[in-house]
C-alpha cells in the first residue's frame, strides 16, 4: 500500500532477523549508478547474495550509460563484502524509457512521470526475479533524498504480487545511508552525476545551473 507513513527501514530490519543462518538468500538488486549502490551493496552483502542488475533506459545518452555501467563494475571489483556479488546487466535501450514517459514529458520532476520511471525499471527487475528464481528482488533508487520512498516501495509490492517474488522493502536513506553512500564515493572515488539520467531531469539541473551563475540585481 502506497503510505508516506510506514517505516521501511523498520520492516527492512524485520525481514533480515528473519533470514535463515545458514545459507543466504539471494537478492537482484536494480542498481541504477556506484554513489548510489555504494552504501546499499555494503549493507545488504552482509545478508544477501546479491546480483547486481543495472538496466537504466532512462539515461539519455548512451556514453552516459556506459560510464555509470563502469564505475559500478568498477565498484563492484574494489569493495570488499561478506558475499560476491554478481553482475547482470541489460543492453540501452532508452525507446523504453520514452514509452513509458509518453505523455508526461510536461510533469515536475518528482511526479508522474519519475513513477512511471520506477515502474518501468522495477518491473524489469520483478520478471527477471521470476525467471532467475531469485528469492528477493529490489532497487538502490530509495537511497535518494529526490526518490519517493513511498512509491517505490508501492510498485515493488504490487510487482510481487504480480511475479510471485517477494520484494524487499528498503528506504536506504534512512540512518544516514545517504550520507555513508557520499563518503563511500569520496573512498572509492566515484563519478558522482548531478542529475538521474534522463533528459528531463538534465534539463532541469541545466536550468537550476544557469541561475545559480546569474547577477543578483
Amino acid at each position: 500500500m502506497y503510505s508516506a507513513k510506514r517505516n521501511y527501514q523498520k520492516e527492512l530490519d524485520t525481514v533480515l532477523q528473519k533470514l535463515p543462518a545458514d545459507k543466504p538468500p539471494t537478492l537482484l538488486l536494480h542498481a541504477c549508478c556506484a554513489p548510489c549502490s555504494s552504501y546499499v551493496l555494503l549493507y545488504l552483502s552482509e545478508y544477501f547474495s546479491i546480483t547486481v542488475f543495472f538496466y537504466n533506459p532512462n539515461i539519455s545518452e548512451e556514453a552516459e550509460y556506459q560510464k555509470r555501467r563502469e564505475e559500478l563494475l568498477r565498484l563492484i571489483a574494489a569493495m570488499p563484502t561478506r558475499y560476491p556479488v554478481q553482475w547482470i546487466d541489460a543492453p540501452w535501450e532508452p525507446g523504453d524509457f520514452f514509452a513509458a514517459a509518453e505523455g508526461l514529458e510536461n510533469c515536475p520532476e518528482g511526479g508522474e512521470r519519475c513513477f512511471a520511471c520506477y515502474r518501468l525499471r522495477l518491473e524489469k527487475t520483478a520478471r527477471l526475479a521470476q525467471e532467475k528464481h531469485f528469492d528477493w528482488f529490489t532497487t538502490t533508487l530509495s537511497i535518494s533524498p529526490l526518490k519517493n520512498a513511498a512509491k517505490l516501495n508501492a510498485i515493488g509490492e504490487e510487482l510481487a504480487q504480480q511475479y510471485g517474488v517477494p520484494h524487499l522493502p528498503s528506504d536506504f536513506k534512512k540512518r544516514g545511508g545517504y550520507l555513508k553512500s557520499i563518503e563511500l564515493s569520496r573512498t572509492y572515488q566515484l563519478y558522482r552525476q548531478n542529475y538521474c539520467g534522463c533528459v528531463f531531469s538534465k534539463a532541469e539541473s541545466e536550468r537550476r545551473r544557469r541561475q545559480e551563475v546569474l547577477p543578483r540585481e
